[in-house]
């Protein structure tokens, strides 16, 4: 409703006579009225606008409660990523120590001693794997499968004998990955179509 100020002189014009007769009516503010519906609107806006940056506030916190709690998660995941990365190193030279004692150990060559060595190689190589597997380190095995520049890493090309360009013909050296990430790239030969 518009505030207007009323004068003397528009009540006079209008009729109404304000007196001594009246004592019960007292004159009214317009202008009080109107102040207080001015201050009432905005107070309601800056209610509105307070609720609105407290939602957002809540909504940012609970964003940051939600990043927190998954790098936290993640730590507790992946810590052990740069203690894994050096012991696949000590599996590799295992599985290489392993194989040159296998071929040693032949049925062709009669000594007892070097067939115990490579028994205990594989046996401590079986619980190795064993352990990484129970901490979510997984060899990877890539051989037959596409080439993905997220996992492997490409060394060499070989020609496609029987099998798809693109694929992984073999691994020059195991990759490895903790919980789905990927912390060492597999070594690999990609088949190719054979140019003659």
């Amino acid at each position: 409703s518009p505030c207007g100020f009323s004068t003397a002189a528009q009540q006079r014009s209008t009729g109404d006579e304000c007196g001594p007769e009246d004592p019960h009516d007292e004159p009214k503010h317009p202008l009080s009225d109107c102040a207080f519906e001015h201050k009432a609107i905005k107070l309601e806006e800056q209610v509105r606008d307070l609720t609105e940056r407290y939602r957002k506030a809540l909504a940012d916190s609970e964003n940051v409660r939600r990043r927190t709690q998954k790098f936290v998660e993640d730590a507790k995941l992946f810590g052990i990523q740069s203690f894994c990365r050096d012991l696949v190193e000590v599996a590799d030279i295992l599985e290489k120590t392993a194989e040159s004692a296998a071929e040693e150990a032949e049925p062709s060559n009669p000594n007892p001693t070097l067939k115990k060595i490579y028994e205990g190689l594989s046996l401590i190589e079986a619980k190795l794997q064993s352990v990484f597997a129970k901490h979510g380190l997984q060899k990877m095995n890539p051989v037959g499968g596409k080439y993905d520049p997220y996992d492997h890493e490409i060394v060499c090309h070989v020609p496609a004998e029987g099998m798809q360009p693109g694929t992984i013909a073999l691994v020059t050296q195991d990759g490895y990955k903790l919980h789905g990430r990927t912390i060492r790239h597999a070594l690999v030969g990609v088949a190719v179509e054979s140019q003659e």
